[in-house]
């Protein structure tokens, strides 16, 4: 379970740093496996500005760029990167600086008769992620010579913590805050969220299809019929928060039920309604029945696995994954929310 220390405080009243924070989550029995704070790994990079970007003189598939590291006299860089251009905020280290991925310390260079002083860096240098097929594009507004983790978004710890099956409460930000502010840690905001009525009746109904002896399985699944639904990025906080925990932003949509299964420990998804046959059900997977998730990937369950199904097939791994058949990643004119406990 990972939560940022700005997260966790928008939930408790608290001036207490990371350290202390994971030292009290200990005590109280929920071990943290590992405080990670990017802006001290990323502490020598910096946001540059590309003041141009040309094709070198001797070599097709690099670029000579200027590029203004806000401490003096624009530098020479040779850069590799096909996105590389003109006019855009990139994340800078100077010689000297050690680069996390390789451990390598970076060196005055020259690059095909050109000198390089410096280089512009791709998130998997900096250990961000695997995408090594061009340099990290900043934000605009990102100010030149500021620290990169902090126009990156992670100028904020992240914590980790270790959770046993019996800790249900703590599966969520909300819940870590909770058991904390129970032992005088802090005073836990108030979490009341404030019900929507509904303005017409779902069509879609929902049922629990379980014997007595698997009802446990699923106690309750509930889902909410959205007309007229808007879909595109989610706003940068949001987008921010879920890639600090590791989570990749894909619209807004998707995010939002990551980022609320996260929040309040409650799995989410959303069908596109349209592509529903029938009613919704929980219910058992049968053995050798299979979904295509999300991800990509084919997974064939068995019947000690949870699934959300309509009529046809099974279209979630309850609490997991959605199908990629049934869900929603456009705007629509309807779409099902859907969520388990």
């Amino acid at each position: 379970m990972k939560f940022t220390l700005s997260w966790l405080k928008d939930h408790l009243e608290t001036e207490v740093d990371a350290q202390r924070v994971a030292d009290k989550l200990t005590s109280i029995g929920l071990e943290v496996e590992s405080i990670e704070d990017a802006s001290s790994r990323l502490k020598d990079f910096t946001v540059a500005h590309v003041i141009s970007a040309e094709k070198h003189s001797n070599a097709d598939k690099l670029k000579l760029c200027i590029v203004d590291t806000g401490t003096g006299e624009p530098v020479q860089v040779v850069c590799g990167a096909p996105n590389a251009h003109t006019g855009m905020k990139a994340v800078f280290a100077q010689p000297g600086v050690v680069i996390p991925a390789t451990g390598d310390v970076l060196k005055v260079g020259t690059i095909r008769g050109v000198e390089s002083r410096g280089m512009l860096c791709s998130a998997r240098e900096l250990m961000l992620g695997e995408d090594h097929t061009g340099i990290i594009e900043l934000p605009p507004d990102a100010k030149v010579g500021e620290p990169a983790a902090k126009a990156l978004g992670l100028n904020d710890p992240v914590i980790d913590v270790a959770i046993t099956p019996n800790r249900g409460d703590a599966t969520s930000v909300y819940g870590i805050a909770r058991d904390l502010a129970a032992t005088d840690f802090g005073a836990l905001n108030d979490g009341t969220v404030k019900a929507v009525a509904g303005q017409f009746a779902c069509p879609k109904k929902i049922h629990l299809n379980f014997t007595p002896e698997t009802a446990s399985a699923c106690p309750l699944f509930a889902g909410r019929l959205v007309r007229n639904a808007k879909n595109g990025p989610s706003p940068q906080c949001v987008q921010d928060r879920l890639k600090a925990v590791g989570l990749r932003p894909i619209s807004a949509f998707v995010d939002v039920t990551n980022l609320i299964s996260l929040d309040r420990g409650r799995p989410l998804h959303v069908f596109d309604a349209d592509k529903l046959s029938g009613d919704m059900q929980a219910r058992l997977a049968e053995d050798g029945e299979q979904i295509l998730a999300l991800d990509g990937q084919t997974y064939t369950l068995d019947s000690a696995m949870c699934v959300i199904a309509e009529e046809k097939a099974a279209r979630g791994i309850a609490g997991v994954m959605g199908g990629e058949d049934t869900s929603c990643t456009e705007s629509r004119k309807k779409v099902l929310i859907g969520t388990r406990q």
